[in-house]
């Protein structure tokens, strides 16, 4: 087991990186503001799947390959920017159909945004940089496996980014509501969170940031 002191030391690290809206939150408050508060909702948890995806393959050694390799870490970077922006222009597209989303309670839609969140969480080239070379600094040898540290310490760091990124979506969603009254302004929100996610993959392209 991680040690207390440790395990305190890591939350207070975490909150403080968390809270700080990184591009997973604003890929959630895109989401929220182009297809509303279900589907920021369904966006957080693919998300968070994604990257316990990440953290799986991080406590197996891919985070330390990855760390070392410059060309693996660029490949990763770019596979998840890319990614973004065809979600951003998607949403820019699509602006126009969110009126009629407004009343769809369709599960596929909520398949395909999750699936598309986990891909996102999943190539997001900072959290593997976390866990990879944050996670080991509170990890104690004497205490036990080590992969086991790592998977409770980025199971309690993905906890905290869930409830941060939830009220985040929420928030962003509760604000959609008065948009939606007009369809010019449904249509202007979408296009704005379709830019924002775009906008998003262009900085992780540019700087390798992501929540």
């Amino acid at each position: 087991m991680v040690p207390a002191s440790n395990l305190l030391a890591f939350i207070a690290a975490s909150i403080v990186i968390i809270v700080i809206p990184g591009p997973g939150v604003l890929f959630t408050i895109g989401r929220a503001l182009a297809l509303g508060r279900r589907a920021a909702l369904v966006s957080v948890f693919g998300h968070s799947a994604g990257v316990f995806i990440a953290l799986l393959l991080v406590s197996v050694g891919l985070g330390t390959l990855l760390a070392a390799s410059a060309l693996a870490l660029t490949l990763v970077k770019f596979a998840g920017a890319l990614y973004l922006m065809y979600l951003g222009i998607q949403a820019i597209r699509e602006r126009k159909a969110l009126r009629a989303a407004l009343n769809a309670q369709l599960d596929p839609a909520d398949a395909k945004v999750f699936r598309q969140s986990v891909l996102v969480g999943l190539t997001n080239p900072k959290a593997i940089v976390f866990f990879s070379a944050v996670l080991p600094h509170f990890a104690e040898p004497s205490a036990g496996s080590l992969q086991l540290q790592f998977l409770i310490l980025g199971s309690i760091f993905l906890a905290i980014a869930l409830v941060s990124d939830s009220a985040w979506g929420l928030l962003a969603a509760s604000a959609r509501t008065w948009f939606a009254r007009s369809p010019q302004r449904l249509e202007a929100v979408g296009g704005a969170g379709g830019a924002m996610i775009f906008g998003l993959g262009a900085s992780v392209a540019l700087s390798g940031s992501a929540d």
